[in-house]
């Protein structure tokens, strides 16, 4: 695993530099096989980049749309026209703005009473899409994460059963502190990617971070320690205010570009 550190200034500059890099991804994966698989994020901090790549013209322009897949890395257990649901937020923000096939859009239906049988149902589509025989994984081009204020990615949340998940794709997980379902793709599914972009952003995010990355491996109470792509990069896109708690010598051993 190749793992990076790039720092920008603020949430724009977050946004301008995750746009370049879904160009970069997006453009190389059509290159080598004619299209390109992301898994889209929920939250807020990814909202900037979908209306980024949207509302630019001259982004929007350079994104090969009709070859893009879109997925998501986990959704909320509500209809997609909930307030809360990772989809509505990426459909309002982006997706709905640009011109792509309704079978160029895979949501989780969150809207369905059981959870499973959506995790499930989910699973079946990545393995229809990938060509998967049973026991393999997708490799996707792009996997964009968040980071929780508690080092949840996903809706891998501490404590919770999703991650110990070591075969499915998708998983039913009841997070007891929300007291709500949540479908999300599984830690080995992630750690299949070509590239995983985390985007973190504020300075609560700053402990967390610095805990994640430079304390003790302990994914059951900091899972995004568990997302380590294993023939692919780990890249953390953060802010200066994230980053504000790292040592000098982690962000000098893996930075790649910074402004501090």
């Amino acid at each position: 695993m190749e793992s990076k550190i790039q720092i920008e200034a603020d949430a724009e500059a977050l946004a301008r530099a995750a746009a370049s890099i879904f160009l970069e991804a997006a453009h190389l994966a059509v290159r080598e096989k004619g299209n390109f698989a992301v898994a889209l994020s929920g939250g807020t901090t990814p909202t900037a980049l979908y209306s980024l790549l949207a509302g630019d013209s001259d982004l929007r322009a350079r994104v090969p749309w009709q070859q893009t897949y879109f997925f998501f890395g986990d959704e909320r257990h509500v209809p997609p026209d909930h307030p809360d649901s990772n989809y509505r937020n990426a459909n309002d923000a982006m997706i709905s703005r640009i011109s792509v096939a309704a079978g160029q859009v895979f949501r989780v239906k969150g809207e369905y009473s059981d959870a499973a049988r959506a995790a499930a149902e989910y699973e079946q589509d990545l393995r229809a899409f990938f060509h998967l025989p049973s026991g393999q994984f997708p490799r996707f081009d792009l996997v964009m994460l968040g980071m929780g204020p508690d080092g949840h990615t996903a809706s891998l949340f501490p404590g919770t059963k999703a991650l110990h998940e070591n075969n499915r794709l998708v998983a039913a997980n009841w997070v007891g502190k929300l007291y709500a379902q949540r479908i999300t793709m599984t830690a080995p599914l992630l750690n299949h990617a070509a590239l995983v972009m985390f985007m973190v952003h504020g300075s609560d995010k700053a402990q967390p971070l610095k805990a994640v990355l430079e304390g003790p491996y302990e994914p059951e109470q900091l899972p995004s320690q568990l997302i380590r792509p294993h023939h692919g990069t780990l890249l953390w896109l953060v802010d200066e205010s994230a980053a504000g708690l790292l040592d000098r010598t982690t962000i000098h051993s893996s930075c790649i570009a910074t402004t501090r």
